[in-house]
């Protein structure tokens, strides 16, 4: 998939956990997790937007296209 999710790599640097940011959010841990691994088909604005905020990140943080 040539867009790259880089939740993993922002969690780290907040020093948050998955289950943390997921309560702040307000999604289950299943779809986080489903997030961060890729293997979402999409993302709703106002799930990106919340990550956002509780991560003090903008979306170019988290997201990245490559090239196939």
């Amino acid at each position: 998939m040539p867009i790259i999710i880089n939740l993993d790599v922002m969690l780290a640097k907040r020093k948050m956990k998955s289950k943390e940011l997921a309560e702040i959010v307000g999604i289950t841990t299943a779809n986080l997790s489903i997030l961060k691994s890729g293997k979402a088909k999409a993302v709703r604005f106002s799930t990106l937007e919340a990550i956002c905020k509780a991560l003090d990140c903008q979306p170019g943080d988290l997201l990245e296209f490559t090239e196939d």
